[in-house]
């Protein structure tokens, strides 16, 4: 059984690691379509470190529920637990200040929680509609 979740926790981390490409792999694009626009470089770099901030969080949500699979199911010890522990303080402070530079406010300020999946469906939400004044419909 330990095996079955040890290839899940291994799964989740590969996601984790998948959704920071592929997410900056469309913050590059989307970043790249906002310059091509002549939106300007400023609005430009905005969409890119949004989205790339978003892809980062995401994917350190993803490792952080891979991490807590992985040590739940294994032999538990004091040091797995600090461990862990460690990790996962590391990879929350982590979140905070992407999400902190991402929305400007501290997280408890804000009265809505904000994902990294959220962070970058608005970003290509925001490239649709630019699509959409672009073409005229």
């Amino acid at each position: 059984m330990e095996q079955v979740f040890t290839g899940i926790a291994v799964t989740f981390e590969v996601l984790g690691a998948v959704a920071m490409i592929i997410g900056t792999v469309i913050a590059l694009w989307l970043g790249g379509r906002s310059l091509s626009r002549a939106e300007g470089g400023r609005a430009a770099f905005s969409t890119l470190r949004n989205t790339l901030g978003g892809a980062i969080l995401l994917g350190l949500e993803v490792l952080v529920a891979a991490d807590l699979i992985r040590t739940i199911t294994s032999k538990p010890s004091m040091e797995d637990a600090l461990i862990l522990g460690l990790i996962v303080l590391i990879r929350t402070v982590l979140s905070m200040a992407i999400q902190i530079e991402i929305e400007g406010s501290l997280p408890w300020q804000r009265v809505l929680l904000t994902s990294g999946a959220q962070v970058m469906a608005d970003q290509v939400r925001k490239a649709k509609t630019a699509d959409h004044v672009a073409d005229g419909s």
